[in-house]
């Protein structure tokens, strides 16, 4: 949680402070640090299942991205460290062997106690910095909010229950949340 009047933090100094050995998750939104909570064994098996899917859908089709699951820093911006449930890197630029410097082309958030953050602070992160495609999870409802920021500002709705096309992969790929489990 963060303190009005808190201190405006940048992300060099969110990244000393926090060393890799700190087990404490927190994003940097804003200048600002925020606390996260340690994710249920539903959230992690979507998290995992959809790591797994994506990837091993990348090696079979020899393709060039990266898929990174919590936790994992990007870094959008000087005062912006997120931490995706899965991010998906296409340019390996952006890579440093630590994080991600730069948007990510698919991030992946599975929702818990932090419902709000994904729907519209991370929506709006994630669509200002230039992620291409944004999923919401949300297994209290079993739906999937899939927004792609290239062709509109709306989402299309699935259930669990339903094929998720990729976009990034052409429509391809499809994900179905209830298959990760």
């Amino acid at each position: 949680m963060t303190n009005p009047g808190q201190k405006h933090y940048t992300a060099e100094e969110f990244f000393a402070m926090l060393p890799e050995s700190n087990s404490q998750r927190c994003e940097l939104i804003n200048g600002e640090i925020i606390a996260m909570a340690s994710p249920s064994e539903l959230h992690q098996d979507i998290v995992l299942g959809a790591g797994s899917t994506i990837r091993d859908y990348i090696r079979k089709n020899k393709g060039n991205c990266k898929v990174m699951i919590a936790a994992f820093d990007v870094k959008l911006a000087e005062d912006v460290v997120v931490v995706p449930d899965v991010s998906v890197i296409c340019d390996p630029s952006k890579l440093d062997g630590k994080r991600c410097n730069g948007a990510p082309d698919w991030v992946i958030e599975v929702t818990s106690s932090n419902r709000q953050d994904d729907l519209i602070t991370k929506y709006s992160l994630y669509q200002k910095y230039g992620v291409r495609e944004y999923w919401i999870v949300d297994p209290k409802y079993q739906k999937t909010l899939v927004y792609f920021f290239e062709k509109s500002d709306l989402p299309n709705i699935y259930t669990f229950d339903t094929p998720v096309p990729v976009e990034i992969y052409q429509r391809n790929l499809t994900l179905t949340v209830s298959e990760l489990l």
